[in-house]
């Protein structure tokens, strides 16, 4: 890469924020220097954690910041979403080393976006001499391989032009149709499921509880220490690991502002149950919920339908509800494609991993078409 220079960085600070932010745009509140900051000043991503930040920079032959990547060298795969531990059960039953490998995601945060962040001005072969350097990373410091999870579908195509190898996951997003109102939106749906949506939602407003819909310095210490209860406990449900820490938070609220949008449940003046949410350029993205106690169908109110609200409210043209859950379409959300792509230094391994995602991927297509025929849409609203 005669001209080109490749740095690593082991902090998000070492980048300025206001260089950070021209490569990586406005829309996408996870890729923005705030966010992965407060992961870090949070101490949720660290060394400890298995989240070694290194962070890459490429400046282009004029010396000008073309693009970065939120970078991190991992000694596992957990809070990744996009599952490789049967690779690396495969390949260190051969002898092989799988970790450590080099992850360019949002750790925690199966949101897709832009990974490959890349100034608007930046020279036309910006992206294409950044999966080369990434590559090149995993050859220079022996990294096993290299991992662009939840990217976008373009990004996705122009690395697999280049050798790398991608893969297909399914998420659950809702689509504004222009609509007016949540009753505008449930005239889509087929009589039964418009139905039962409002018998869901009558019972969830029925049951003694009051919502708010709180946004950045509206959300007092009091409710971040009651949505960290709501999220500790919905991870002791699913024996699983907190990932975040409670700095983190305050510390998003503090930094993305009103682009964080926090919808609470309080039985009379105590929270039960919250849904916290981060707002795009015209998305909103479902990210943690928690409650305590048993209230019917407050999962799906909070979560769900109160997240159509906000979205018709705004005019904003999508809700992505995340991963997993196919109880989300008959709730109008649809299956959607996610992307990843992976480049794996082992040639047998590289071989190996791309015969089984090259079977994988039907299965991931003919799965999305099967689920969408669970519709909930009338015929001609999907």
């Amino acid at each position: 890469m005669p001209d080109w220079s490749v740095s690593l960085h082991n902090s998000i600070h070492a980048i300025p924020e206001m260089e950070w932010n021209a490569c990586a745009g406005v829309d996408n509140p996870f890729v923005s220097h705030a966010f992965l900051s407060a992961l870090e000043d949070s101490g949720s991503v660290r060394r400890e954690t298995g989240w070694l930040p290194q962070h890459v920079s490429l400046h282009a032959p004029d010396g000008q910041l073309a693009a970065t990547c939120p970078a991190y060298i991992k000694g596992h795969s957990w809070g990744e979403y996009v599952f490789d531990q049967g690779w690396a059960r495969a390949f260190e039953a051969a002898g092989g080393r799988y970790y450590p490998k080099l992850q360019i995601a949002v750790p925690f945060t199966p949101a897709p976006g832009p990974r490959l962040l890349t100034r608007p001005d930046a020279p036309a072969e910006t992206k294409a001499v950044m999966a080369d350097a990434l590559r090149q990373i995993c050859h220079d410091t022996g990294l096993s391989s290299a991992h662009v999870t939840f990217c976008t579908k373009q990004e996705s195509d122009d690395l697999a032009g280049r050798g790398w190898l991608p893969r297909l996951g399914l998420q659950y997003h809702w689509h504004n149709k222009n609509y007016t109102s949540f009753d505008d939106f449930l005239e889509t749906l087929s009589s039964r499921k418009r139905k039962a949506i409002r018998r869901e939602r009558r019972d969830a407003n029925a049951a003694g509880l009051s919502f708010h819909t709180l946004r950045g310095s509206d959300i007092t210490p009091e409710d971040w220490q009651a949505f960290y209860t709501f999220y500790q406990n919905t991870i002791d449900k699913k024996w699983g690991n907190a990932y975040l820490t409670p700095d983190f938070f305050p510390l998003l609220s503090e930094r993305l502002q009103d682009r964080v949008v926090l919808m609470i449940a309080r039985h009379g003046s105590t929270p039960v149950a919250a849904a916290l949410n981060l707002l795009g350029g015209d998305t909103l993205y479902g990210r943690n919920w928690g409650c305590i106690g048993n209230w019917p169908f407050l999962h799906f109110e909070l979560c769900y339908y109160r997240a159509i609200d906000f979205a018709i409210a705004h005019g904003l043209k999508r809700v992505e509800a995340g991963a997993q859950g196919e109880h989300k379409i008959q709730r109008g959300y649809l299956p959607a494609l996610t992307h990843s792509v992976h480049w794996l230094e082992n040639p047998s391994l590289r071989n190996g991993v791309g015969a089984f995602l090259q079977a994988e991927r039907p299965a991931i297509l003919a799965e999305a078409e099967a689920l969408n025929a669970l519709s909930p849409y009338r015929q001609g609203e999907t």
